[in-house]
């Protein structure tokens, strides 16, 4: 079966990669909406999802949103592919990138270590290329490696022309620490899905889920500067990285809890759904019932790092 989906992805990969970017979009806005059609389990959370965040919204309206949520991550999804191959030229003339004066040298002139808290907008796999517009940063960030060994190298051949850093949550623990302990490293941590019980319970959109600490817990331990990044869609094929304010780890000279920090990551991704709600990644279940913690606390520090890392 291995085999088979391997084989599989390589003629989808060569195919996609074979077209200009603008069809490719095309394609994916296609089959983004024959998907919609067919995944009926999906698009039912997508509907009550985007239902319960936007009670403003009429049935049609939200039916609507929907709908082109499906063909936003069609796009997304096979722009994704495409762009993987593309030179840092070509990058640069599909990508916008807004924010790289916030991003300051250290007292000595150094770059100092950065946590990025990034979501599923837009073309998410370019935020690997961010240090296109920001110098002296080695990019890197976490993933889960897929079931199927040849289908997760293939996935991972694709990403690493980026030149980034990847690490295997479940395998690359120390390895990731490691990296964190050396200067000019800017760590992207996916912060917008559900955490399971290990989560925080923490308001979206007015509703608790459960919330990564992975992201303020890094920046606390590791004395990195968090910031968020978002990757907004301009046009078919087009986007641009929004690099936030930084978010502030101390108060008044005191660790901030990370349950504070992330509450404040949350309310960015927040302001950057309402601002084009389509953009995000609407299918997932951010708010799946369960037990979640209420605090975790410096004394649990150590352990939400090591769980949500691996």
């Amino acid at each position: 079966m291995d085999f088979l989906l391997t084989t599989l992805a390589r003629l989808v990969i060569a195919c996609l990669q074979a077209l200009p970017l603008g069809v490719v979009a095309r394609l994916g806005r296609a089959f983004g909406a024959v998907a919609g059609a067919l995944d009926r389990r999906h698009r039912e959370v997508a509907r009550r999802n985007l239902a319960r965040c936007f009670p403003e919204k009429s049935a049609a309206e939200v039916r609507a949103l929907a709908r082109e949520n499906f063909r936003r991550i069609g796009e997304n999804f096979a722009c994704a592919v495409k762009t993987a191959a593309f030179s840092s030229e070509e990058v640069r003339t599909v990508l916008e990138f807004s924010g790289a004066e916030k991003l300051s040298p250290g007292q000595d002139g150094a770059r100092p270590n950065v946590v990025v808290a990034i979501g599923h907008f837009g073309n998410f796999e370019l935020y690997a290329r961010t240090n296109l517009f920001v110098t002296g940063y080695q990019m890197a960030t976490t993933y889960r490696g897929l079931r199927q060994p040849g289908v997760n190298a293939l996935m991972q051949s694709l990403r690493a022309r980026s030149g980034a850093l990847y690490f295997e949550r479940r395998r690359d623990a120390a390895a990731l620490k490691d990296a964190l302990t050396r200067p000019g490293l800017m760590l992207g941590l996916l912060a917008d899905q559900h955490a399971g019980d290990r989560g925080a319970r923490l308001p979206f959109f007015g509703r608790d889920c459960s919330t990564s600490l992975a992201a303020p817990v890094l920046a606390l331990r590791y004395g990195c500067r968090l910031h968020t990044c978002l990757c907004h869609r301009t046009a078919p094929g087009r986007w641009r990285l929004e690099f936030g304010d930084e978010i502030s780890t101390h108060a008044h000279g005191q660790p901030r809890t990370p349950e504070e920090i992330a509450a404040d990551i949350n309310r960015v991704f927040e302001a950057a759904i309402r601002r084009d709600p389509a953009n995000w990644f609407w299918v997932h279940n951010r708010w799946k019932e369960g037990k979640w913690r209420r605090g975790a606390g410096e004394d649990r520090g150590k352990k939400i790092e090591d769980s949500e890392i691996a």
